[in-house]
């Protein structure tokens, strides 16, 4: 229901957002037509893609065996199914997007913070994904067709002429889906989430038969004591539930089309504890076979496939991962932008715009040259990433426990001195103390190498930090609302 509609159906005096805060895609939801179906095929598309299946292979590599993969990443699969279930209700509940939703505990105007920082993050990883996507296409392209090792000669800004093809290629037909809005990416999602298990399925058959249908399921290229084995496992857990933390503080930008709270609980269910392990497990099974078959364990699904010394299968595999790459840019790096970048500016910025202009700042900064950057990526990058942590213990605490999910929807969009969310000059002071600090001390424990030990849980600690820091600050405004 639209703000005006529910003044008009309660009889209250119409209320008129302000201009400022709101246009037609950060109003709430008036068409909510996402089933378990589309959730659940979000998920296959946010899942199936290259770098889950190296992050899991990679993980049989550092010495964990493939039960211990699959009970690893089922355990952080659970936490995150948990963690979507209460940003998704929050997004269900009232129908908006997640910069809107960061203006019930950072207020209207100081919502802007959590907003850019997640959509920078997402911005560079748009353009480092469809990079990466379009050397996998161009791995199998040179595999089917040698002659093409001619247009690698001669570079442009860093890339040669057959990674422009391949990276621009990629680039348009992405622009051209998520130019239509969110039904379009409604659609594609519900086509791209399950094409890349046809390619697995038929992967892992053409493996397991040269492997002759045996592989040990307790074996690993690289053997490290229990005590190491126990590390590597609980580090797996912490870096899954980094690495879905992006997608967990902004889930809502997609709940907020659903019908009811069971249909987002049921579509994360089928999608994340059941799916993703699916995923995890028959990625880790391929890998093995690779390691029997041709001594090593091939990590990269691109050249596995490239193994396979046929061109129809090698056009296949490169259209199939180049569409589950798009899948999980546009769930994870498209959507969450566009929706961030129309709060900044409401009036002249709406989704398909705020998405225009993510789609060209991924082209402009070369992504390329920013993944051959260690520094760019791990610091810049890594550090931004490490900040989301603590905006998600923030607005959690401050949804469930200090409002108790007691929101006043129309004052979200009233940047009015008193009104309830305005807060000190429309920022909620609270929520910057307990986030700086927090977000400080999680950065330090992801990036300095003297807590490399500790940086796989820098996401959670930093969570937990800021969660309680805010619970303590707010307990008399909890105790207001009690009275």
């Amino acid at each position: 229901m639209s703000l005006a509609d529910r003044a008009e159906a309660t009889g209250a005096p119409a209320f008129a957002p302000d201009p400022r805060l709101t246009n037609e895609d950060l109003a709430p939801a008036g068409q909510r037509n996402w089933k378990v179906f589309d959730l659940f095929a979000m998920w296959m598309s946010d899942v199936h893609n290259l770098g889950n299946y190296t992050f899991a292979a990679g993980l049989l590599v550092l010495g964990m065996n493939v039960w211990q993969v699959f009970t690893a990443l089922l355990a952080g699969f659970v936490l995150i199914y948990v963690g979507m279930n209460r940003m998704g209700t929050i997004g269900q509940r009232h129908g908006v997007p997640f910069p809107v939703v960061s203006r019930i505990s950072f207020g209207v105007w100081g919502a802007n913070i959590p907003a850019l920082i997640r959509a920078v993050i997402a911005i560079m990883w748009y353009g480092i994904q469809t990079y990466l996507a379009s050397v996998a296409v161009n791995v199998m392209l040179l595999a089917a067709w040698p002659g093409l090792e001619s247009w690698t000669h001669s570079s442009f800004l860093g890339l040669d002429a057959l990674g422009w093809l391949s990276f621009v290629s990629l680039w348009l037909v992405q622009a051209l889906i998520i130019s239509q809005g969110m039904e379009s990416v409604r659609k594609f999602q519900d086509f791209c989430g399950p094409a890349i298990w046809i390619v697995m399925i038929a992967l892992a058959v053409w493996v397991l038969a040269k492997a002759g249908w045996t592989i040990s399921l307790t074996d690993t290229p690289h053997p490290v004591p229990v005590g190491e084995q126990w590390r590597q496992w609980f580090g797996a857990i912490g870096l899954i539930l980094a690495t879905y933390g992006t997608l967990m503080l902004n889930f809502c930008d997609f709940s907020r089309f659903a019908p009811d709270q069971r249909t987002v609980r049921r579509g994360n269910f089928w999608g994340l504890p059941i799916n993703s392990t699916a995923f995890v497990v028959v990625s880790v099974i391929v890998t093995a076979g690779s390691l029997k078959v041709f001594g090593e364990a091939i990590t990269d699904p691109a050249e596995l496939v490239a193994k396979v010394g046929n061109t129809w299968v090698l056009v296949l595999g490169a259209l199939t991962f180049a569409v589950a790459t798009m899948g999980v840019n546009i769930v994870a790096n498209f959507v969450s932008p566009a929706y961030d970048l129309a709060n900044v500016w409401p009036q002249k910025i709406t989704f398909k715009i705020g998405g225009w202009i993510s789609t060209v700042a991924a082209l402009v900064v070369t992504p390329w040259n920013l993944f051959s950057n260690p520094t760019v990526v791990n610091y810049f990058l890594g550090g931004l990433g490490a900040f989301l942590g603590p905006l998600f213990g923030v607005i959690m605490v401050d949804y469930y426990w200090v409002k108790r999910g007691r929101i006043d929807v129309d004052d979200l969009f009233n940047a009015s001195p008193g009104s309830r969310y305005y807060y000190r000059k429309g920022v909620n002071p609270r929520a910057l103390w307990a986030f700086l600090p927090s977000a400080g001390v999680a950065a330090v424990l992801a990036l300095v190498k003297t807590f490399s030990d500790v940086a796989p849980y820098s996401w959670f600690i930093g969570t937990a930090l800021a969660a309680g820091l805010y619970a303590v600050l707010c307990r008399s405004e909890r105790t207001a609302e009690e009275g």
